[in-house]
């Protein structure tokens, strides 16, 4: 015994060092994603809330859902809180032991006293949760642990045992933690819609609950609110921002008979609305419910310890079974068992997995599930959102059809003077223009936006209109007969001393790396279709689909749509779905892997798997190279250890080695597992092909 106790020392030293990683990177999550949930800036919608309104600076929920937790999702919160206090404690135990043991140097009663009671406040309620595995017929890797923490307990190997608490208990909190529940991903989306809506009667406005408004009434959606219900516009102009629901990219106007729905984001100024919905039946409600719908059937994913663990764990007992048949020693039951500990499972593959999170950390990438590490590289579909993902999500300036008598950079000169002064969302794309033309912008007076005209001022001693085409050719113009005709994307006419002189064309601006990542998914990781699943309209979609070389799309789909499609793709092939709105979530849910690009919504971050922080697609690739030589990593750790464990087996059933040694030899396995396994904390020289 007294030849085992060094490397048990050693041994329970290096892993209460991959402990106390494991347990700070749980702590510190839960500090970041508590931060998150309370940050204001990452998104628009948590801007306004910033600059509160009457109804901003309500409480901002939604009435609870009926549907009761699945007592499933309770069990794993109970069990989440449960395998971590059993962590932390046997942690400190084991600490508590080597202080005692080799610091204070007391007898082995003494020092074996804290990993006895690790071993019964411990051991026992994971021996109990491995018991009604086991008559569930539910063979995996933490099996096999429970009955080496009862041969341990036999042999009075309590370090040992204690160990395989920690490596269980702490393995279990770390993907329990992982695995998200569905109330916090409702209550993201709670957040999202105020409590109350602004009811006008007569000349008087009055706070209403969100479920006591009826179809027809009139409310008023003041400045940077969340508009409550869908409805129509009566009253009022300004602008919406409904990206995060539609797949819109760019800001709508809202005037005078214009539909909006509830979510949607207010801008400038105040609108006057008739609900046409009520809350229950509106956009935004039917988002939640097929989100509920969503968590509700998602699949549950096998981890890679279960799967060779069961494997594993029967052949281990068939040898510890024959070799005590055989011999009629029931010692070398117990001597094939304890070299058995499947510590290569139980610390090498978790030891990967934290090594690989935080090098994604240290890149930008927050790995929300350790299950997606495991799962992107069999991925076969990439779906693809289009705003937001493909693309800037902001307008640019892409065309400028210029009539003849005009000049390119003097109308670009001069329609950017006058539109630094408007609020417009187009006219930021117009000021970027002239920005990377190197123009100097020139004054502007009598500025003013007049009802039926457009944007109207005088620039360096030139009248200008910014425009629709709709307008000018109500005004009948000279020259509107030159006018290009109607395509895609959006547009403003300008007119110039009262002539027409241009048409501006913008889009959605693909991203820079857009094309090359979408190119290389199939050479360098093995993706056999890519599709782009939008709620954009079909014309923007197909026009970013061959500038990014995309063939299969899916434009103007609902979050119902895109659920369903996913869901069906599949049922085919493993998915990757890649988005950053909110009508991404329901399908990023159902996606094997959900990925969220940027930090504009707090929903989206929920939902997914992986939550890419910088908006670059280079960041996703790094995600699947850091993902692919972690599986490899692991599993070099996992099956090379187990192979060295099923060699000492051997030996152990041949009698050539007793439990100590065996004890002592899978101790060395083990440091060997792990020490393979922290290679995956370090980034490697190639960590993307773009």
């Amino acid at each position: 015994m007294a030849r085992a106790l060094h490397p048990h020392a050693m041994a329970g030293a290096s892993i209460c060092a991959c402990a106390v990683v494991r347990l700070f990177f749980l702590t510190a999550q839960r500090g970041k994603d508590s931060e998150r949930n309370n940050q204001s800036g990452c998104n628009p919608l948590t801007t306004a809330t910033k600059q509160p309104s009457k109804a901003a600076s309500q409480k901002i929920s939604l009435p609870k859902p009926t549907a009761k937790t699945p007592a499933s999702s309770q069990s794993l919160s109970w069990w989440n809180r449960k395998s971590l206090v059993i962590a932390v404690f046997t942690l400190s135990a084991i600490v508590l032991h080597l202080v005692l043991r080799f610091g204070v140097q007391t007898t082995a009663v003494v020092s074996n006293v804290p990993l006895l009671a690790t071993l019964v406040f411990g051991g026992v309620p994971m021996l109990y949760d491995l018991l009604r595995k086991l008559l569930k017929r539910k063979f995996g890797s933490d099996l096999l642990g429970g009955i080496s923490i009862i041969t341990s307990v036999l042999l009075g190997e309590y370090l040992a045992g204690s160990i395989i608490v920690l490596m269980l208990s702490g393995g279990e909190a770390l993907e329990s933690y992982a695995l998200r529940s569905a109330s916090s991903v409702l209550a993201a989306l709670a957040k999202r819609i105020p409590s109350v809506a602004h009811r006008k009667r007569d000349s008087e406005i009055v706070d209403v609950d969100l479920q006591d408004v009826s179809i027809d009434d009139t409310l008023v959606i003041f400045p940077h609110d969340v508009c409550p219900v869908d409805g129509v516009v009566i009253e009022g102009r300004g602008v919406m921002d409904e990206s995060y629901l539609t797949g819109e990219p760019f800001q709508i106007t809202k005037t005078s008979g214009s539909k909006v729905i509830s979510g949607a984001i207010n801008g400038e100024s105040a609108l006057t609305i008739r609900a046409t919905q009520l809350a229950a039946d509106s956009r935004y409600a039917k988002i939640m419910e097929v989100m509920r719908e969503s968590e509700s059937k998602r699949p549950q994913l096998q981890r890679l310890g279960d799967r060779l663990g069961a494997i594993y764990t029967p052949v281990a007992l068939a040898i510890a079974c024959l070799a005590w048949a055989i011999s009629g020693e029931a010692t070398r039951f117990l001597s094939v068992l304890v070299i058995a500990t499947p510590c290569p499972l139980l610390i090498g593959i978790p030891v990967a997995i934290i090594g690989s999170i935080s090098l994604c950390a240290r890149r930008a990438i927050i790995v929300k599930s350790p299950i997606v590490l495991e799962q992107i590289a069999a991925c076969r579909t990439a779906i693809f959102d289009k705003t937001g993902t493909l693309t800037y999500g902001a307008p640019a300036l892409t065309e400028q059809l210029v009539a003849p008598g005009f000049d390119k950079r003097e109308v670009l000169t001069l329609v950017a003077g006058l539109e630094r002064y408007s609020k417009h969302p187009l006219a930021r794309a117009i000021l970027d223009a002239a920005s990377k033309a190197g123009i100097t912008l020139p004054e502007a007076t009598e500025v003013g936006e007049q009802p039926g005209k457009g944007l109207v001022g005088t620039v360096s001693g030139h009248s200008l209109q910014v425009t629709s085409r709709n307008k000018l050719a109500e005004q009948k113009i000279p020259g509107a007969d030159q006018i290009p005709p109607v395509a895609g994307g959006l547009e403003c006419v300008i007119v110039i001393d009262n002539r027409y002189a241009a048409a501006f064309r913008f889009r959605d601006a693909p991203r820079s790396d857009s094309r090359s990542f979408v190119k290389h998914l199939a050479p360098r990781h093995q993706f056999n279709r890519v599709m782009i699943l939008s709620g954009d309209r079909e014309s923007e979609v197909r026009y970013l689909a061959e500038q990014v070389g995309i063939k299969e799309v899916f434009a103007e789909q609902s979050p119902e749509e895109k659920l369903a499609i996913v869901r069906k793709e599949t049922l085919k092939a493993k998915t990757l779905y890649v988005g950053d709105g909110i009508n991404d979530a329901p399908a990023m849910m159902a996606a094997t892997v959900g990925m969220a690009i940027g930090q504009n919504s707090d929903v989206t971050a929920e939902a997914a798997g992986v939550v890419i922080m910088d908006n670059s697609l280079t960041k996703v690739d790094e995600f699947m190279h850091i993902s692919r030589r972690m599986r490899t990593i692991a599993l070099q750790s996992a099956v090379g250890g187990m192979a060295l464990s099923v060699i000492g087996m051997g030996f152990a059933s041949m009698g050539y080695l007793t439990p100590v040694v065996g004890a002592v030899l899978q101790e060395v396995i083990d440091v060997a597992a792990v020490l393979n396994a922290l290679r995956a904390a370090f980034p490697p020289k190639v960590i993307h092909d773009l």
